[in-house]
């Protein structure tokens, strides 16, 4: 009976702490150098994204990002960014992307949209994607992307936003997190895409876990590409879950890395939760903010 009585107690103490974190979640970002952003999509299934905001901004985070225009003015409310915008392509985004002539214009007028809301709000980035194969030569696939991208790329610069093509692993045949077929699979193939536009406003979203995956060397190609990336993505390798111990990326070598090259734009926070959200967030967080 005391046992019991004990343990009652105990899970009752527990769960009074984890419902004083849910409301009053604690700062994690204090460091100063990084500015931290939250992936919407992979907190939707716990929190709706008024919930995802609060909890952004206690943590002391500056965006949530990879939000539609129609919310943007929630993130305003909250005196949020959103740090990196999807361009508008039916789901999934990255199936149909620059490196398909067809697909062209369908993207552009959907990526041009996006750039004229980011504008209007004073957001930094919209994505891009190669998209996938289809039969594709990789030599042909990267000359139909320099093509479309310089399409649309005047349309950024006369906007003052950026695009950010971002490099997927094609390795993990798990949904969402990897995608076996697409054509961007490697950080050097995407890089020379991105030099061939040669627009200062054609950036790199340079995700961790996907190079991880891919290429490894992940400090070196920071150093290597730093003048090219618009924008990070961080997740744990493998099963892009939480950034912690059971994980092999060591995450705050890596962020003290993107500090000293004078990175000044965001790093979003784009795990998989399989546990308690708010507790993998606030982890992301701590181990990044350098």
């Amino acid at each position: 009976m005391l046992k019991m009585v004990a343990g009652t107690g105990a899970a009752a103490i527990a769960l009074s702490s984890c419902k004083s974190l849910q409301s009053n979640p604690k700062p994690a970002a204090t460091g100063g150098h990084i500015n931290h952003s939250v992936a919407y999509w992979c907190f939707e299934p716990h929190w709706d994204l008024d919930k995802t905001c609060q909890i952004s901004k206690a943590l002391g985070c500056k965006s949530v990002e990879l939000v539609g225009p129609d919310d943007f003015p929630t993130l305003k409310k909250y005196g949020l960014t959103c740090a990196l915008a999807p361009n508008g392509t039916p789901d999934p985004p990255f199936v149909k992307g620059f490196n398909n002539p067809e697909y062209h214009d369908m993207v552009i007028a959907s990526t041009r949209n996006a750039i004229d809301a980011c504008a209007e709000y004073n957001f930094p980035n919209v994505i891009a994607f190669t998209g996938f194969r289809e039969n594709i030569p990789d030599d042909v696939g990267a000359s139909n992307c320099v093509k479309g991208l310089k399409r649309i790329i005047g349309h950024a610069e006369k906007k003052k936003v950026n695009l950010c093509l971002e490099i997927l692993n094609s390795r993990v045949a798990i949904e969402m997190k990897g995608h076996p077929g697409y054509q961007g699979d490697h950080a050097d193939y995407c890089i020379d895409i991105i030099k061939q536009v040669g627009s200062p406003r054609m950036k790199l979203l340079f995700d961790i876990y996907h190079v991880q995956v891919m290429d490894g060397d992940i400090i070196s190609r920071i150093r290597q590409y730093k003048d090219y990336i618009g924008h990070y993505h961080t997740a744990g390798n493998p099963g892009r879950g939480e950034l912690n111990e059971e994980q092999e990326i060591n995450y705050r070598p890596i962020l003290k890395e993107i500090a000293k090259t004078g990175y000044a734009g965001y790093v979003g926070h784009e795990f998989v939760p399989t546990g308690d959200p708010l507790k993998g967030l606030t982890e992301a967080v701590r181990v990044c903010d350098v």
